[in-house]
Parts: structure tokens; sequence; C-alpha cells
């Protein structure tokens, strides 16, 4: 018996993880963030001894703690060495903002325990699931909901990560089927390693240039990821985009079946006669290869996630799922947290928030905002967010804005990265040649200008990865209390 019980202690954390052994203590290093607080919500689901910490408390870690995991509202040395003989992890799996001069991190390795990223660690964790992976540049997210809530009403129970909250379901769930839907994000190279069974690819185009310093490394990236999809699998692209056109074009003779969807020609499943609702989303008629299918209707708005929606049905073809069952999901999707999410009216102005960062992003948010609001004065509110997109992507950026009245960019969201001195937001003002934009330094005194400047029948749209959203918070604050 005392064998049987030194074999199984001196097991990989690998080996231990795949077989699901609930004595394997796993540590979560910046669990707060959303990819991370959504892996600790799946190890809570299959009995884990989980704990985690971060910079400060939030909301992802006030749920977490009511499930049961251990929480630290700080990153220190102290967290693994409180109580050693019950407390200290197996392995410590870190987020990729942590840096090396990480002092809990650097307390990890000094007691030897294993350090991962969630590229080393998820492939262990899904290795036995039948992985429906979602990537691109933009749309990740959207896409990956989509499809997980029209499994999940057609009585799939797939097990699902999501870097955003889906209403009704939140952003991680373990399942019970073996499939499982994954927003497989490229930065940090997070989504190789696995083998899916379907990848989706929304687009491709350069971003993460800390990661991936040219187009070519970024492109090369996702050539990898395709290589990585099951020889018998499906991949699924849109037809629409020219960076995923030139990675099918690339691909396609090298394994796996290969789909397509959009609004052009070529796609195989196409929506045709696109019309939007004013105030709402889009109608369109379905084709499958040139064959009428049915009406889809969405009541997000965005050209972007009519697309979405068709990624979520091609995978739903693969499922077998009934059509009019997946076309009635999709009316009913009522969109995601942060995704042109409506935060809120007050004095005849409407505030929404959106996760917009890249070019392409804030194009297709304000593309979106003026399709529903085509008679209303359109405020975008910008929040660059890290040093070195805002550096590598400044004229795009600055370009990216044709669809607002109004722009106020607001001071670079550092995230990860350190101020050099070398740029400022006010540079993407500089660069670009919209008429009405302006830098404003604050949050504060941003949302301060806004009460003063809006008018009923506005629309202002905040947009950034960081937090953004707090301004659209207090202008509807100022707002209700100058009533």
């Amino acid at each position: 018996m005392t064998l049987q019980i030194v074999a199984t202690t001196t097991q990989s954390w690998q080996a231990r993880l795949a077989a699901q052994d609930a004595t394997l203590r796993i540590h979560l290093l910046g669990i707060g963030g959303a990819g991370l607080s959504a892996i600790a919500q799946l190890l809570v689901e299959m009995n884990f001894q989980v704990s985690g910490s971060d910079r400060q408390l939030n909301a992802n870690m006030q749920r977490l703690a009511t499930l049961g995991v251990t929480i630290f509202a700080e990153q220190t040395a102290a967290n693994l060495t409180r109580d050693q003989a019950t407390q200290q992890p197996d392995v410590v799996l870190i987020s990729s903002a942590i840096g090396a001069d990480n002092s809990e991190q650097q307390a990890a390795e000094r007691l030897h325990i294993p350090v991962v990223k969630r590229s080393e660690f998820l492939p262990v964790l899904l290795a036995n699931r039948q992985l429906i992976a979602v990537a691109g540049t933009a749309g990740k997210s959207t896409t990956t909901a989509l499809i997980v809530k029209v499994l999940r009403e057609a009585g799939i129970e797939a097990g699902y990560i999501i870097g955003t909250d889906l209403p009704g379901y939140g952003n991680a769930a373990a399942g019970k089927h073996r499939c499982f839907v994954l927003e497989a994000d490229e930065y940090d190279r997070m989504f190789l390693g696995f083998s899916p069974s379907v990848a989706i690819i929304t687009n491709v185009e350069w971003d993460h240039p800390d990661c991936y310093p040219t187009p070519a490394s970024f492109r090369h990236a996702f050539r990898q990821f395709i290589d990585s999809v099951r020889r018998d699998g499906l991949v699924i692209s849109c037809a629409d985009d020219p960076g995923a056109e030139q990675l099918r074009l690339y691909q396609q003779t090298r394994g796996p079946q290969w789909i397509t969807y959009g609004t052009g020609e070529q796609a195989n499943w196409r929506a045709v006669q696109v019309t939007a609702i004013v105030g709402a989303g889009y109608q369109a008629e379905l084709e499958w290869q040139q064959t009428p299918k049915g009406t889809l209707t969405l009541q997000v708005p965005g050209l972007h996630n009519l697309r979405n929606a068709l990624a979520a049905i091609a995978v739903a073809q693969w499922v077998a799922l009934p059509l009019p069952t997946v076309l009635a999901s999709l009316q009913h999707f009522g969109g995601t947290a942060r995704r042109f999410e409506y935060k809120g009216e007050a004095q005849g102005v409407t505030v929404i928030d959106d996760y917009a960062h890249h070019p392409v992003k804030i194009a297709a948010t304000l593309a979106a905002a003026r399709k529903r609001y085509p008679q209303r004065r359109i405020w975008a509110i910008f929040q660059p967010h890290t040093y070195s997109r805002t550096k590598h992507l400044l004229q795009e950026m600055a370009d990216s804005f044709g669809d607002a009245d109004q722009v106020l960019v607001t001071d670079i969201y550092a995230a990860r990265e350190q101020d050099d001195g070398s740029l400022s937001a006010l540079d993407v003002v500089t660069a670009s040649s919209h008429l009405h934009m302006q830098y404003i330094s604050g949050l504060a005194p941003t949302a301060a200008y806004l009460a003063a400047e809006v008018q009923a029948g506005d629309v202002v749209i905040t947009m950034g990865a960081g937090d953004s959203d707090k301004i659209g918070a207090m202008l509807l604050e100022k707002l209700k209390s100058d009533k």
C-alpha cells in the first residue's frame, strides 16, 4: 500500500491533471483575468484543489471564492508558503501578463514548483475532449458564445471557455458532453499545442506586435494552428476576410476538410439579401452552396456579427443540428459582456461599451453603431491598449473612426507593458485626419467633458480592452445626478 501511495504522489502534474486526480493542487497566478478565471471555473467543476491570486480583488475572484477557491488579493511569495504541509501547490499556472520579476512566480521557482502557461496547461486538461477552437484577430469571443448558445439550447451540454461573460452561461463550464468549445487566443501563442476537431478562423489581421514582431510572424502562427487540426477534422473560415482566405489558399491541400462562410459569392455558407434592422441587428437569407436554407435574423448589430453567426451555423451543421433550431437560437442571442453592451441611458443619452481595441474591431463596432443609430450623433471614446499595439498600428488606429461624429482619445492602458516615454495617446489624434478628434488625459476628466457636451439623442460608445468602461459609468452617474 505504501509503494502505491509513493507512486501516485510522484506522478507528474501532467499525468495527474489528465487523470483528473482530485488531490492535485493548482494555483493560478493572475486568477482575476478573463482567461485564468475561466480555467479556474473549469477546475472547480472538475473537483481539483484550486487557489489563486491577483493584484487586487475583482468580481471574478469574488465569484470564485464563493465556489471554494482560496483567493489572495495580492501577489506575494507568502501565498505559496503560508502552510507548506497543506497549501503548497503542485503546479502554478500563470497568465501571459505575469512578468519574470513577479515575486510569487519567483517563489514558485525557488520551491521547484512547476510554473506553466495556458499553452502548456490547457492541451493536457482538454486532451480527451472533442475540441471546437475559435481563433482570429477579432470576433473570437462572440463567435464562441454563439456556438455555445446554439449547442446548449439544442441539448448538447458542451464544455466551454469564453473570453467574456455570456448571460445565463458565464464564461466557462466543464460540461458533460465530449465537445468542448474553446476561444483559442493567439496571444503568447496560447492556441498552439491543441489538436482541434474543428477550427474556426474569423479573420487574420496583424496584432500583438509585442508577441509577433511582424505580420509574417503572425500569419505563421495561424498556419501552425491550422496544421494542428486533426486530419479528419474541419476548418471553417471567413471567405470575406483577405487574411483568412490567404490562409485557406495556403493550407487547403494539406489536411482537413475546409468550408467557408460570408456574404461573398465564393462562400459555402452565405448570407444574401442582407437588410439592417434600425435599432436592432440584421436579417438575411441563408444559402448553403447556393441552395436557400431559410432566414437568419439577429438582434445584435454589425455585419461582423452576421458573419460570426454564419460560423456558428457551420459548426451546427458539423454537429448535425436541425437548422430551424439553430436559427431560433441565433435570433434570441442578445450579445455578451463588453461587446456592444448597452450600459444605460440618462437625459436621452445612450451609453454603450465595447471591448474594441484593434483597428479592425474599432471600425466594425462604429459601423455597427452607425447602422443601428443612423440619425444620431455618435461619440467614440477610445482608450488605446498597450504601447506596442499603439505604436505599430498607429496609422490604422487613427484611421478607424470614420463612422463616429466625435472622438475622444484618453491615455494608453499599459496592461503588461511599461511606458518608455516615446509614445502617448496624443499621437493617435495627431496621426488622424478626423475633423472632430481630441485627446483628454484621464478617465474622470473625459467623463466630465462628455457630461458637459453631450445632448439628448447622442450615443456614447466607450471602447478599449482596459478600464475604459468606467468612463460610461461615470457619465451616466453625472447625467442622472444633474437631472
